[in-house]
């Protein structure tokens, strides 16, 4: 109690809560802008963070993160352009909602799962950081092989009105996956004798490609429609709001959705987009009758948000009590905590007790600042809607073309982004989905990576997949997903 008490007195300063607030406010425009992710916002902010003391620094950074996840739903609902890799499955129903005339709503549904998701993570990162941590720690190759399996088998959901095209969607993520060196064996795979592909091609890139070149190439042709500035106008401001009766109806669905994201941060390597992708598909497959997912469904964006933004502060977990860092902004906070005289792993707690329980009681009140700063700002957010569409698609390609080679400070990562807006366009026209691209190169190397680790330690036996509690129970609801994907498809006749 004393330690906790201690810890209010480092968090409840002028310092602290200004820098915080800073640090979401930054995190929503960086989440915001395609190109701009989270780890690069808190990559770019690292060094002015020398000079502050070691809360306020460190609680700038996590703002970062955490506002970054939910402006990243910001571009995916207005301009179906997703800020962050988490958002990818907020688009789904979030821009169809915004087509219809009803943007508000979809942002008040995105701010409030976020909220929502946000906040049982923190607390999860709080109360039951051990308990989180030791589940985590059973996690070996086969776990994590069978994790990506079952997050795989997602791709027949969001394939839309064929599971073979998303299937060949999927199969093209995971192939670009294999480029560069094994991870492995140490081999060039793919790379053609070019150095530049030695590090695989990068995964924004091709987010920025997929996403939003391709829409643009839409736009331009005319082939894309876009939430038009008439159509906002035209409509009530006060009826496009989310109602109460409305945000409490989506509880269930949030708190499950939030339940995964953070079970799913927890374990390392995985990260918000499994989370997001895992909670659509869940809601989906719970449908009620006159449900329509894709078509501007409000559960089709409570779901992804509570699910992303769940997966943010419970990913501190492992880093926290076993110094390891669960994905990559997580890596990036580590190398912020040890800057900062903080050395994280199972004896932090000892050593400096006080700073890190007012780092994670203030992640819990960073959801709320996210909130108010979301609720305040939401009408100036909507004015993107305004701007002419051929100005915005100039600007759009601007940012993305700086985002792009901010990967790298190289120009090769542009020339990435825009081969694969090509190849998107086109597939898009022969109703190739481009979601599965995301999932294939997410999931892809770590379905391989751990499955050929898991065979080299049972001498290539199969068995070790069947043998282990946890994997096999991610195997069982692997096929259970299927056989329920492919009865669905019998009835509404899905190729």
């Amino acid at each position: 109690m004393d330690v906790i008490l201690s810890s209010l007195t480092h968090l409840f300063t002028p310092e602290s809560l200004i820098f915080l607030l800073i640090g979401v406010f930054v995190g929503i425009l960086f989440g915001a802008i395609p190109g701009m992710s989270a780890n690069l916002g808190v990559t770019v902010f690292l060094p002015f963070t020398f000079t502050l003391g070691t809360v306020p620094a460190l609680l700038m950074l996590c703002g970062i993160f955490y506002g970054a996840n939910f402006g990243g739903s910001i571009s995916a609902i207005l301009i179906n352009t997703p800020g962050t890799n988490g958002a990818c499955a907020t688009l789904l129903d979030g821009y169809p909602m915004a087509q219809k005339g009803h943007p508000l709503k979809a942002l008040d549904m995105a701010l409030v799962a976020s909220t929502f998701g946000g906040t049982v993570s923190a607390l999860a990162l709080l109360f039951f950081s051990p308990q989180i941590s030791k589940v985590a720690m059973k996690f070996g190759a086969p776990e994590y092989f069978a994790l990506a399996l079952f997050g795989l088998s997602i791709i027949a959901s969001v394939s839309g009105k064929s599971i073979l095209k998303g299937l060949v969607s999927g199969c093209l993520g995971m192939l670009l996956a294999t480029v560069g060196i094994d991870s492995v064996s140490g081999v060039t795979r793919f790379t053609f004798g070019n150095v530049m592909m030695f590090r695989g091609v990068n995964m924004i890139a091709v987010l920025l490609g997929v996403y939003a070149i391709a829409q643009m190439i839409s736009r331009v042709n005319g082939t894309e429609q876009c939430v038009e500035a008439s159509t906002l106008e035209g409509t009530d401001r006060k009826k496009d709001r989310l109602t109460r009766k409305e945000a409490f109806s989506m509880v269930p669905t949030m708190a499950k959705s939030s339940i995964i994201g953070t079970i799913i941060g927890a374990i390392p390597g995985t990260g918000s987009a499994i989370a997001a992708y895992i909670s659509y598909n869940e809601a989906k497959r719970t449908a009620k009758p006159g449900e329509h997912f894709g078509e501007g469904e409000l559960r089709g964006i409570a779901a992804p948000e509570s699910g992303n933004n769940g997966a943010t502060a419970s990913c501190l977990i492992p880093l926290l009590t076993l110094g390891i860092p669960g994905d990559a902004v997580a890596a990036t906070l580590m190398g912020a905590f040890t800057m900062h005289g903080l050395v994280v792993g199972p004896k932090l707690f000892e050593t400096s007790g006080e700073l890190v329980y007012a780092i994670m009681i203030g992640s819990v009140l960073a959801q709320f600042l996210m909130f108010l700063q979301g609720r305040y700002l939401m009408p100036v957010f909507v004015k993107i809607t305004h701007i002419p569409q051929n100005l915005l698609t100039a600007l759009l390609m601007i940012v993305c073309c700086a985002g792009a080679f901010a990967i790298s400070g190289s120009s090769f990562e542009v020339y990435i982004m825009l081969v694969f807006g090509v190849v998107a366009y086109f597939m898009n026209k022969f109703g190739f989905p481009a979601v599965p691209i995301v999932l294939g190169m997410v999931l892809g190397p770590i379905a391989e990576s751990n499955m050929r680790n898991s065979l080299a330690l049972s001498n290539g036996s199969w068995l070790i997949f069947v043998q282990r509690p946890i994997c096999l129970l991610f195997i069982i609801l692997t096929v259970v997903l299927i056989v329920i994907l492919k009865r669905t498809s019998k009835k509404t006749g899905l190729a």
